[in-house]
C-alpha cells in the first residue's frame, strides 16, 4: 500500500501563539528573541521576514532591518502547550504522529486510514478546520508518500494553503525547483554546484551518483536520493506531552573551534542526560542544531536503537549529529540541543549474553556526577571534555 504522510506547518509557530495570548500583535512585525547582549532571532512574524529577518540572526542585526518591529522574549512553555494540544487533535486520527524539529511541525502517517476518516485530503481539511476552530491557529497542510516531499509542498504554499502531490509524481513535483528548497542538501553541496551553474532539481536528477560524487563526496548517494523525492524514514511516534528535552548555549565570542564546540555540545548532553535520568527516562533521538553568525542555521539528527540516558551514550549521539551537519568555516553563535523520542530504558536480562561492563560503568558514573552535582552544584565537577568552555566562559 502506498504510503500517504501529511505534513502539518504552522507558520511562525511563536509568533502565532503570541498572537493569540495578545491579539494587538496581530498584522504587525514581531521579533522572538532573548532580552541578552548577544541575543539571536528565536522566530519572527511574516512582516518581519519581508524585511530581511531571518532566524538565528544576530539581535541588533535584525532590528537595523526592521526597526518599526516589538521584540518579544520566546516563552517556550506556552508554545510546548499549544503543541501539544495540536498533537491531541493528530492523534485523532493515526498513532503515529511526529513532532519535526522545528516548532509548529507535524508529520501524520495516515497510510490505511480512509476506511476510518476517509481519504488523506479529507482528514487535512478536518484537521485544519478543528485547530482553527479550537485554538485559533490555521495551519498549511500537504500530503505526499513521503516526509521529504511532504515538507518541500508545505514549503510552496507558505504561509497558508494546502498541496497535494500524487503518487508517482514525486520527480516531475520536485524537477523544477531550486535545490536550496530541498531539506537534507547541505550548504557545502550547494555552493558547489552553483559554481557549475547547477541550480535546479533537474540538473542534478541527470547525473549519476558517479558523477555526484566528484562534486559531493560521500553525499552523493543521499543527494541522488533527495532530489528523485526518495525518503524511506519511517514517521516516528510521538511521546506523551512534555517528553522533550532541550538545551542551548551562545557563544561569547563567536567561534569556529572544534575544541569549543564540542566541549559546549558535551555540557548541553550532561544537561540533557540529568533530566532524562531524574525521571528515569531514556532518549532514542538526539538533534542538534548549529546557528552560524551569517544567520543560516542547520539542523541534523541521530537516532540510537534503544533508549540512553547515561552521558557517554547522549555525547555520542550528539556528536555524530554535530558532524553530520557542521561543514561550514563560518563561526557558530549559538548550538542547541533536543533529545525526543522519549521511553523508559529497557531492562532485560539476556540468557547467555553477560552484561556490557562499559554501559554499566558509564551509568553508574554519570548517577554518581548527578549525586556530587545536586549536593554541591552543577559547576564543582566537570570532565574533561568540557574544559574548553569553562575557560571561555571565566
Amino acid at each position: 500500500m502506498e504510503r500517504r504522510i501529511i505534513h502539518l506547518n504552522i507558520a511562525d509557530f511563536s509568533v502565532a501563539v503570541e498572537r493569540l495570548l495578545n491579539s494587538s500583535l496581530k498584522s504587525k512585525p514581531v521579533i522572538i528573541a532573548d532580552p541578552s547582549p548577544r541575543a539571536v532571532v528565536y522566530d519572527m512574524s511574516d512582516e518581519a521576514y519581508s524585511e530581511g529577518v531571518r532566524k538565528g540572526m544576530l539581535l541588533n542585526t535584525a532590528r537595523r532591518r526592521c526597526r518599526a518591529a516589538l521584540v518579544l522574549a520566546p516563552r517556550p512553555e506556552h508554545y510546548r502547550k499549544a503543541l501539544n494540544r495540536c498533537l491531541e487533535h493528530a492523534l485523532h486520527y493515526t498513532p503515529l504522529v511526529e513532532r519535526s524539529s522545528g516548532n509548529g511541525h507535524l508529520y501524520l502517517d495516515v497510510t490505511g486510514t480512509h476506511r476510518l476518516f476517509g481519504p488523506p485530503p479529507d482528514i487535512g481539511w478536518r484537521l485544519r478546520n478543528t485547530l482553527r476552530r479550537d485554538l485559533g491557529l490555521d495551519p498549511i497542510w500537504s500530503i505526499a508518500s513521503s516526509k521529504l516531499v511532504a515538507k518541500v509542498a508545505s514549503r510552496l504554499v507558505k504561509p497558508r494553503g494546502e498541496y497535494i502531490v500524487g503518487g508517482g509524481e514525486e520527480g516531475s513535483f520536485l524537477a523544477p525547483l531550486p535545490l536550496d528548497l530541498l531539506p537534507g542538501v547541505a550548504q557545502v553541496d550547494l555552493i558547489r554546484l552553483q559554481n557549475l551553474n547547477i541550480r535546479r532539481v533537474y540538473q542534478v536528477a541527470a547525473l549519476s551518483t558517479q558523477e555526484l560524487s566528484v562534486l559531493c563526496d560521500h553525499r552523493a548517494r543521499l543527494l541522488y536520493q533527495v532530489v528523485r523525492g526518495i525518503d524511506p524514514s519511517p514517521v516516528q511516534p510521538a511521546g506523551p506531552p512534555g517528553s522533550e528535552y532541550s538545551h542551548q548555549h551562545t557563544f561569547s565570542p563567536d567561534t569556529n573551534q572544534e575544541t569549543v564546540v564540542r566541549a559546549a555540545l558535551i555540557t548541553l548532553a550532561q544537561q540533557v542526560g540529568h533530566g532524562l535520568r531524574q525521571r528515569g527516562l531514556g532518549c532514542r533521538r538526539v538533534a542538534v542544531t548549529l546557528f552560524y553568525t551569517d544567520g543560516l542555521s542547520v539542523a541534523r539528527q541521530a537516532v540510537a536503537k534503544t533508549p540512553v540516558s547515561d552521558d557517554p551514550a547522549l555525547q555520542q549521539l550528539a556528536l555524530t549529529a554535530l558532524y553530520r551537519g557542521w561543514h561550514r568555516r563560518v563561526r557558530l553563535r549559538q548550538i542547541s540541543l533536543a533529545c525526543s523520542l522519549i521511553q523508559h530504558p529497557v531492562q532485560q536480562l539476556s540468557l547467555f549474553a553477560a552484561v556490557d561492563p562499559d554501559q554499566q560503568r558509564n551509568k553508574r558514573l554519570s548517577e554518581a556526577f548527578d549525586a556530587i552535582r545536586a549536593r554541591c552544584g552543577h559547576d564543582k565537577i566537570l570532565r574533561g571534555a568540557q574544559q574548553p568552555i569553562v575557560a571561555g566562559m571565566q
